[in-house]
């Protein structure tokens, strides 16, 4: 009887002792995943980025087993067509009226809280590099709008720059001023973008784009007769943050017909930034038809002086001249300062006009092809002549259009939605027959 009493006692120490270890492992363990979640959250915005990425697993081996550089451009391309998809579904579910004349100012957040290092090097620097992209494309998909730069730190707004036409200008003044300091208020950069869109002409689409970086507003008075004034001004206002999402911004946006964002990365920033860069939709009670009187200006000689009226000052050559009052202006497209007429030429009428009718979406070719069917397409692409073969006799991916059937790469697919806006192969196939 003792003799069991004596093992029994045994497998409970030893089952004590087994506890014991899984519970030191155990111990361990969470140790060990506490550790790594200081490490995470020790960890600044676009370290976790990379580190989410894993891009060390996504090595590619060729037919011999050597490794190959990553195949980016697929990945590019993806999100291209996600893009392009969304769009021309969202037109195609309606006829949808675009603002092609647009008075954007562009509100830039230089508050303490810009100067936050979540982003690489910080907020203020991404803020500057992105917003510098967007102005350029801004002015390639708007040749006949317009744009002016505001910034709120100390509890003030600034104007940096009049709403004018030219790209180097508003970078330049951009990225003269980059210097954080103080408190946000969105009530004061509305009131003072209030009062100059207000005399904007009613063929104008009136838009603010906020870049906030704040987590608040510090504001001298009542912002919801702020809002209130611009939605009858019928200014849209839009937001992108970069912190968390504030319900002041919400509402501003809901109230006026603009859209409401929070970046997660620099890389979805920009994303979401150069969403506003084609014409958005117009609000329906806003749409009403206008006749608008421009100018189009002849080129001045190279040897000729006169003085520019925008800046004042006496300039040698170059130049256009105004055809209603004879005035100088350096740059198109842009208002004359002495008869106020919209002075513009006509490439910027014909870049403005492929917004209507965009170039259908091009179908992806499956890279699964029987090889006597292969042998009969072409194998180059239409817009580049470059081969469309990779890795031997396998196809590489590519596109086709739908309506004359030739075959593109997929950076010539970006090329002609983007940039080009029209088929080189539809277009071949028109003046063929006429």
């Amino acid at each position: 009887m003792s003799g069991s009493v004596e093992v029994q006692r045994r497998f409970d120490l030893a089952g004590m002792g087994e506890e014991a270890t899984r519970r030191r492992r155990r111990g361990g363990e969470e140790d060990d995943e506490e550790e790594e979640d200081e490490d995470e959250r020790g960890m600044e915005a676009w370290e976790r980025a990379y580190a989410d990425e894993r891009s060390w697993e996504d090595l590619q081996e060729d037919e011999s087993g050597l490794l190959r550089p990553i195949d980016t451009k697929t990945l590019v391309h993806a999100q291209y067509r996600r893009r392009l998809l969304q769009k021309s579904a969202a037109s195609a579910a309606s006829r949808i009226q675009k603002g092609l004349i647009r008075y954007l100012y562009l509100v830039v957040d230089l508050s303490r809280a810009a100067s936050e290092t979540d982003y690489r090097p910080s907020r203020m620097v991404a803020v500057a590099k992105c917003a510098e992209a967007f102005i350029r494309e801004f002015f390639d998909q708007n040749p006949l709008s317009h744009i002016g730069l505001v910034t709120i730190k100390d509890g003030v707004a600034h104007r940096l720059t009049d709403i004018g036409g030219s790209p180097e200008s508003q970078i330049k003044a951009l990225m003269g001023k980059l210097e954080c300091s103080g408190d946000a208020s969105l009530q004061n950069a509305l009131e003072l973008i209030h009062g100059y869109l207000s005399q904007i002409p009613s063929y104008g689409h009136r838009e603010v784009l906020i870049l906030y970086s704040a987590r608040n507003t510090c504001d001298p008075g009542d912002i919801m007769e702020t809002i209130k004034n611009c939605k009858n001004a019928k200014i849209r206002c839009s937001v992108i943050g970069l912190s968390a999402e504030i319900f002041i911004c919400k509402h501003l946006c809901e109230e006026t017909g603009g859209s409401y964002t929070v970046a997660l990365d620099e890389s979805h920033f920009k994303e979401l930034l150069l969403e506003h860069a084609p014409p958005p939709p117009a609000i329906a009670e806003y749409a009403a038809a206008n006749l608008i009187k421009m100018g189009f200006p002849q080129r001045g000689a190279e040897g000729v002086i006169a003085i520019c009226s925008c800046h004042k000052d006496v300039k040698i050559g170059g130049g256009y001249t105004c055809p209603r009052c004879k005035a100088r202006v350096c740059e198109l497209p842009a208002e004359c300062r002495i008869c106020g007429l919209t002075l513009v030429s006509s490439p910027h009428l014909a870049r403005s006009y492929h917004h209507l009718f965009p170039v259908t979406p091009f179908n992806e070719v499956s890279s699964v092809v029987p090889f006597k069917l292969s042998q009969k397409l072409a194998q180059t692409c239409y817009g580049c002549q470059q081969s469309l073969l990779s890795h031997g006799s396998k196809p590489a991916p590519h596109v086709s259009c739908p309506k004359c059937n030739q075959r593109f790469c997929l950076d010539c697919d970006i090329y002609i939605h983007e940039s080009l806006h029209n088929c080189p192969g539809c277009e071949s196939h028109r003046s063929s027959t006429t």
